[in-house]
């Protein structure tokens, strides 16, 4: 059965798709404490939680909530779940004693009990639900004001862990998790992603090419396993790189050219690269992948470098911000545009504003045709 477009795919023939900001900058703007993240529920956890942002949207909802509005309103066509470390593996580093502390080491063995511990399973699945159900409600209330469809990314984000990388420079073979831990855990978080409304997945901040690829053939299996492939209704694939000043994905240090050729097989929606250094320093790695691949390229980059001297602790104000996104539609480089860490819904604001009217990069023939 051949799938039907997707709405987004018919946006994307016409305009520049406006992707959010960063949930993490934006949260720390709301003062949050160690206190507000432990609510009531995890008052007793051994591990400080802060850091833990995902887990705001289960204690403070709320707020949550209120940022994926200021996106919205701010003009984002697509906003992401608060879901950027909400599988079981990272959690992990929040609720599980670190074996190291008392002279052990993670390993396999270690995180099969990880996969297996219930509390961890079921505290994944109820972050990505809830964050997915969140963004649902905003998305759809917005998109019934405003008379303009809103869409839902279900955020898929690296892990603490690296399949590429051993961390024992005396034994280069040796990885902390295998491959199928590591699929079991995001296969995990795409089916709660799914059961909580997301319209898309997005697969992004790729640092380690091999643990996006258990990211992918995660999402592949879950389709076949639940029945959307023979329905027809597969969700959209969104892939997102991480790229160092050389343009190569920072743990596994595939080149942009590779890391496309790495993933094509997926048919994605779109392809592109965030967070990293800026958008000034992006711009050579976006503008060859943007030669090479033959689907929607998306870009959200960082606010610049980190500076913690300014207020969101990176150097690009809204207007930096829009100058270079702008800059980059002139170009004809992009389909999707929206900032990452640093940028607030003033951020995204002023890149809305830059880019409306602004020609989108002319699609494949195959995704034009679609």
């Amino acid at each position: 059965m051949k799938p039907q477009t997707h709405p987004l795919q018919e946006i994307l023939k016409h305009r520049i798709a406006i992707i959010d900001g960063a949930m993490g900058t934006t949260i720390r703007t709301y003062g949050m404490t160690e206190h507000d993240i432990r609510g009531q529920r995890f008052q007793d956890a051994d591990k400080d939680l802060l850091n833990n942002g995902d887990l705001f949207s289960i204690s403070q909802p709320d707020m949550i909530c209120d940022i994926h509005r200021r996106f919205l309103e701010a003009g984002a066509d697509i906003i992401e779940t608060n879901t950027f470390g909400a599988t079981s593996i990272t959690q992990s580093e929040f609720f599980v004693e670190d074996p190291r502390e008392t002279g052990g080491r993670k390993d396999p063995a270690f995180y099969q009990k990880i996969i297996d511990d219930p509390m961890l399973q079921n505290l994944a699945w109820e972050i990505n639900e809830t964050s997915a159900k969140q963004c649902r409600e905003w998305a759809d209330r917005v998109g019934n004001e405003t008379g303009r469809q809103r869409f839902v990314a279900g955020a898929i984000g690296p892990l603490t862990v690296s399949l590429s990388n051993s961390p024992d420079a005396d034994d280069a073979g040796f990885r902390v998790v295998t491959f199928d831990q590591v699929k079991i855990a995001y296969k995990e978080q795409t089916r709660a992603l799914i059961a909580g409304g997301s319209d898309l997945l997005l697969v992004e901040t790729i640092f380690d090419s091999l643990n996006a690829k258990a990211a992918l053939v995660a999402i592949r299996e879950v389709f076949d396993e639940d029945g959307f492939t023979s329905a027809g209704n597969e969700l959209p694939v969104m892939i997102s790189a991480a790229v160092g000043r050389g343009g190569e994905t920072l743990i596994s240090a595939q080149t942009t050219e590779a890391f496309w050729n790495a993933v094509q097989h997926v048919k994605p929606l779109s392809v592109g690269l965030n967070c990293s250094l800026g958008p000034d320093l992006m711009y050579p790695f976006l503008s060859e992948l943007s030669a090479k691949a033959d689907v929607a390229i998306s870009c959200y980059p960082n606010a610049g470098l980190p500076n913690p001297l300014s207020e969101t602790g990176f150097d690009l104000g809204p207007d930096d911000m829009a100058r270079f996104l702008g800059g980059f539609a002139g170009d004809g480089l992009i389909n999707i545009a929206g900032g990452c860490c640093g940028n607030t819904p003033a951020h995204i604001a002023a890149i809305a504003k830059a880019l409306e009217g602004r020609a989108p990069r002319v699609l494949a023939r195959e995704l034009v045709a679609a």
